[in-house]
C-alpha cells in the first residue's frame, strides 16, 4: 500500500509538472500571438502588402551606404525582406553590417509601425557574402557522409549571418537527383531520399540552433518536387517528400520555398494542394511560405495559369503562399484584389502574421534587438577555415587508385596541368558569393578575400621543395560557351544567356599543349586537373554532354600516351563521363568545388598525410545515355554504371565481421539492433562509411529492391576494432497506399555494405505479425552507436 501510494505521488507530481510545462508553453505562445495581432490591427493594408514583399538592397544603396532619400521614396510602408542583399553587393562585412543597422533603424523609426525586415542569403556553401569562409559545394559536402560536420558548419554560417543581421538562409536545397546533365545537381546532396533527408536535418539543425533569436531560419527547397518525383503519388509521398518532411518535422524549419516546377498542372506558388493540404495539413508546417524568384510572375507568364500579373497574385496567395521574391511584381496589386473582393481581408492578415510570428521568433520584434559593437568583423577566422580545409578532405572520393597513390617521397619532378590546376574558379559551386556576385552582378572574383588554395597553390606550399612542379594549362576549359550549355528557357534565358558570354574566361593566357605534353613527359608523374568550373554547372548551365568539356578528353589521351602515369582530377559539380579515358589513369580522385582550402586538402591527399574517405551520393553513368540511373532500382548487369551508389576508395583497408542481429522481431517493437564489428587491416588511420541497406521480401513489390536505412561514418586507427550498432525502426519498412503507410510482416534482409553492390555482411529477419497499418511515420531514421 505504501508503494502504492509514493507511485501515485510521484505519478501525480510528473503530471503536474507536465501540465506547468504545458500551460508555459501555451502562455508564451498566447504572449507571441497577443503581441502579433496587437500590431496586425494597427498596420494599414499598404503596410501589411509591404510585408509580404522582397527587395534588393542594392536599390537602396548610394555607393556603399544607405541612401535615406531612396528609402522614403521606394520602401515608405516598410518592407518584409531583403533577397540576396550580400551577393548582390561589394560591400565587406562591416560595410554590410553598417548599411543593415541603418536601415533597420530607417525601418523602426520612419515606417508606420517601424517593423524591421529579414534579410535572406543563400547558405549551401556557407555565408555567401563578401570575405566569407566557402565551403565545399553542397554535392561534395553530402560525399561527407557526416551530418555533424555539417551541422557544426551550418552554425558557423549562422553565426556569420548574425554578425551583420541576416535572419534567413534560402537554404537547404533537397532535391532527389538523379540526372547529371540537369546544372542544378551541384545544388543537391545526391539520388537517395533517406540519405538527403538525414543531411538536411542536420543542415536545418545547425543553421537555426537551440534557440531561434540567435540562429537563422532555413528554407527548405524546392517544395517539392522541382528535379523531378512528382508524377506518381506513391514516389512523391515516399521519396520526394520525405527530405522535407524530415526538416519539418523533427527539424522546425522555418520556411518552405515553393519550385519553380508545376504540381499535378498547377504551377507550385499558386497551388493550394501543394502548399496547404500538404505542406500545412499534412506535414505540420508553420512557418512562412515564400516563392522562388520571379516564380509568382511564371503563373502568368510561362504556365499562363493567371491571365495578367495581378492575376497570378491573386491566386498565389489564395493558394497558401506567402511572399514573393525576389521583389514585387504581382504582390503589389494585392491592394486592387482587397477592394475587388478577389482576396480576402483575412487572407492578407493570415500571410502578414506568419510573418510578423516569424519575425517575433527571430528576436526582430524586440525592441531592444540591436547589432552588438565591436572590433572588425573578420568572416574567415583560422577557425572557420580549419573547418573548410576538414570539410575539403572528406568530400573528395578517390575513385581509382592502382597504387600510384600516395605520390612516392622518392620523386623529383611532378607535372601539373589542366585548366582547372591553377584556375580559382575550380574551387567554387553556383551559390557560394563569388559565383553569385560573377554570374549576376559582374563583380570580378578576389582571390584573395577569402584566400583561395588553387591544387597548385596547395602543392607548391605542402611538397617537398626538393620537388621540382611544372605547371602548364594546356588547354582550355571549352572554346565556347554555347558549345556546351543548353539553351535557357524561361523569363531569364536572355540574361542568363548573356550572362555566360560574359563569364566566358577572359585575361588567362592562351594553353601551351605542346609545352604541356614536354612537361609531362619530363615529369614522374602528371597530375591532371580537368572538368567544369563555375560557369559550366549551375542553375541554367544543363549540358547534354557531360563529357569533359571541350578539348579535354582528347588532352589528357596525349597525357596517357607519354607513358608517365597520370593521375586525374575531377573538379565540378555532377559526375561527368570519363569511359574513354578510365582505363589508362593511374589514379582518379573527384573533387567537386571544394572551397576555399580545395588545393590544400587535395595536396595532403595526393601525399597521403589525408586517407580519402568520401563516398559518392549518386551513381556515376558510365554513358550520356546511361542517366537517370540509380542504386535503388538495382543496377541492370548489362547497363552497369562507371561507379555505384556508396562508392569511394581509402589507402587503408578494413574487413567486416561479427554480424549479430535478431532472426525474429515483433511487427510493433520499437527498433530492431544490428551490431557488427569492422578493423581497419592497412597501414594509415583512415574514416570507413558504413552504410546499412535493407531488401524487403520478394512478394513485397511495393518496396524497391534495395534501400538505404542507416550509415556511420567512423574514424579507426590501424591495427584498431571499432563495434557499431544500428537500431533500425520497422516503421522504416513503411510504404505508402491510399493516404496510409503499411508495414508488412515478412522475411527482410539486412546487408551491411562499404557501397551499395560491395556489401561484406547480410543476415535475414524475420518481421512478425499482423499487417499494420499508420496515418503517419512516427520514426523516419535508425540511431546508431560505436563502441
Amino acid at each position: 500500500m505504501k508503494n502504492t501510494t509514493i507511485k501515485v505521488l510521484i505519478i501525480s507530481s510528473m503530471i503536474l509538472c507536465i501540465c506547468c510545462q504545458s500551460k508555459t508553453k501555451n502562455n508564451h505562445f498566447q504572449n507571441q500571438t497577443t503581441k502579433v495581432h496587437e500590431l496586425l490591427n494597427k498596420m494599414p493594408n499598404e503596410e501589411k502588402i509591404a510585408q509580404l514583399q522582397g527587395a534588393w538592397l542594392r536599390d537602396l544603396l548610394n555607393g556603399k551606404t544607405l541612401s535615406l532619400d531612396s528609402c522614403r521614396k521606394k520602401i515608405p510602408h516598410g518592407i518584409g525582406h531583403f533577397a540576396q542583399f550580400s551577393s548582390s553587393t561589394d560591400l565587406d562585412p562591416d560595410e554590410l553590417k553598417k548599411v543593415i543597422q541603418d536601415l533597420q533603424q530607417y525601418l523602426i523609426n520612419e515606417t508606420p509601425n517601424g517593423i524591421p525586415a529579414i534579410f535572406h542569403e543563400e547558405a549551401i556553401s556557407g555565408f555567401a557574402a563578401k570575405g566569407a569562409t566557402t565551403l565545399p559545394q553542397q554535392i561534395g559536402m553530402g560525399c561527407t557522409w557526416n551530418p555533424d560536420l555539417l551541422r557544426k558548419n551550418t552554425a558557423m554560417s549562422a553565426k556569420l549571418m548574425r554578425q551583420v543581421g541576416a535572419t534567413q538562409a534560402l537554404s537547404p536545397m533537397l532535391d532527389i537527383c538523379r540526372n547529371s546533365h540537369w546544372g542544378r545537381i551541384e545544388e543537391s546532396f545526391g539520388e537517395e531520399p533517406y540519405f538527403i533527408a538525414r543531411m538536411g536535418l542536420a543542415f536545418v539543425k545547425g543553421l537555426q540552433g537551440d534557440d531561434l533569436t540567435k540562429g537563422v531560419a532555413a528554407t527548405t527547397k524546392h517544395f517539392a518536387g522541382y528535379a523531378g518525383g512528382t508524377d506518381d503519388e506513391k514516389v512523391f509521398y515516399e521519396e520526394t517528400l520525405l527530405p522535407h518532411e524530415a526538416t519539418i518535422r523533427l527539424g522546425n524549419a522555418q520556411s518552405a520555398m515553393a519550385g519553380y516546377h508545376a504540381f499535378k498542372g498547377i504551377p507550385c506558388s499558386a497551388n493550394k494542394e501543394l502548399l496547404v493540404d500538404i505542406l500545412r495539413t499534412k506535414l505540420g508546417f508553420n512557418g512562412v511560405a515564400i516563392s522562388d524568384f520571379w516564380s509568382v510572375k511564371q503563373v502568368f507568364t510561362k504556365y499562363k495559369y493567371a491571365k495578367d500579373d495581378k492575376d497570378a497574385g491573386v491566386k498565389s496567395i489564395n493558394a497558401g503562399l506567402d511572399v514573393e521574391l525576389p521583389f514585387g511584381m504581382s504582390f503589389p496589386y494585392l491592394k486592387e484584389a482587397l477592394e475587388d473582393g478577389t482576396v480576402s481581408q483575412e487572407t492578407l492578415n493570415t500571410s502578414v502574421e506568419r510573418v510578423l510570428l516569424l519575425k517575433e521568433r527571430l528576436g526582430l520584434l524586440d525592441k531592444n534587438s540591436v547589432l552588438e559593437k565591436g572590433k572588425k568583423l573578420d568572416f574567415d577566422p583560422p577557425e572557420n577555415r580549419k573547418r573548410a580545409y576538414e570539410s575539403a578532405c572528406q568530400s573528395i572520393v578517390m575513385l581509382k587508385n592502382n597504387g600510384v597513390l600516395p605520390i612516392s617521397t622518392k620523386l623529383k619532378n611532378i607535372a601539373v596541368v589542366g585548366p582547372n590546376a591553377a584556375a580559382v574558379q575550380s574551387l567554387l559551386g553556383d551559390y557560394t558569393y563569388q559565383s553569385l556576385a560573377a554570374y549576376w552582378w559582374k563583380y570580378p572574383i578576389d582571390p584573395n578575400n577569402p584566400k583561395l588554395v588553387t591544387l597548385l597553390d596547395g602543392l607548391k606550399s605542402n611538397l617537398d621543395k626538393e620537388i621540382h612542379i611544372a605547371y602548364e594549362r594546356g588547354c582550355d576549359w571549352t572554346k565556347s560557351m554555347s558549345d556546351e550549355i543548353e539553351k535557357v528557357d524561361g523569363a531569364l534565358g536572355d540574361e542568363r544567356s548573356k550572362n555566360l558570354e560574359y563569364l566566358n574566361i577572359k585575361d588567362l593566357p592562351t594553353p601551351n599543349t605542346a609545352k604541356a605534353i614536354d612537361i609531362a613527359r619530363e615529369s614522374d608523374i602528371i597530375i591532371a586537373a580537368m572538368g567544369e568550373n563555375l560557369y559550366l554547372v549551375g542553375e541554367g548551365r544543363d549540358r547534354k554532354d557531360i563529357r569533359l568539356p571541350g578539348e579535354q578528353e582528347n588532352f589528357v589521351k596525349q597525357l596517357i600516351e607519354t607513358g608517365k602515369p597520370v593521375v586525374l582530377i575531377l573538379f565540378g559539380g555532377r559526375p561527368q563521363i570519363i569511359t574513354a579515358i578510365e582505363p589508362g589513369c593511374a589514379a582518379i580522385l573527384q573533387a567537386w568545388f571544394p572551397g576555399e582550402e580545395g588545393g590544400n586538402a587535395l595536396a595532403d591527399i595526393l601525399q597521403g598525410k589525408v586517407s580519402p574517405s568520401g563516398k559518392l551520393t549518386l551513381t556515376y553513368p558510365r554513358t550520356n545515355e546511361q542517366t537517370s540511373i540509380w542504386y535503388s532500382k538495382g543496377y541492370d548487369s548489362s547497363d552497369t554504371p562507371m561507379y555505384p551508389f556508396g562508392y569511394g576508395l581509402s589507402y587503408s583497408s578494413f574487413s567486416y565481421d561479427n554480424l549479430s542481429l535478431p532472426k525474429n522481431v515483433d511487427i510493433n517493437d520499437e527498433r530492431i539492433p544490428i551490431s557488427f564489428e569492422i578493423e581497419n587491416t592497412g597501414k594509415y588511420d583512415a574514416a570507413e562509411i558504413v552504410q546499412l541497406y535493407v531488401s524487403p521480401p520478394p512478394n513485397i513489390k511495393e518496396l524497391e529492391p534495395i534501400e538505404l536505412k542507416g550509415f556511420v561514418r567512423t574514424n579507426i586507427k590501424k591495427g584498431k576494432k571499432r563495434k557499431i550498432t544500428i537500431l533500425v525502426s520497422p516503421e522504416q519498412l513503411a510504404y505508402y497506399t491510399n493516404d496510409n503507410w503499411v508495414i508488412e510482416p515478412g522475411i527482410y534482409d539486412f546487408k551491411i555494405g562499404a557501397s551499395s553492390i560491395d556489401i561484406r555482411l547480410s543476415g535475414k529477419i524475420e518481421l512478425s505479425g499482423n499487417k499494420k497499418e499508420l496515418r503517419q511515420r512516427n520514426v523516419l531514421f535508425s540511431k546508431n552507436s560505436i563502441e
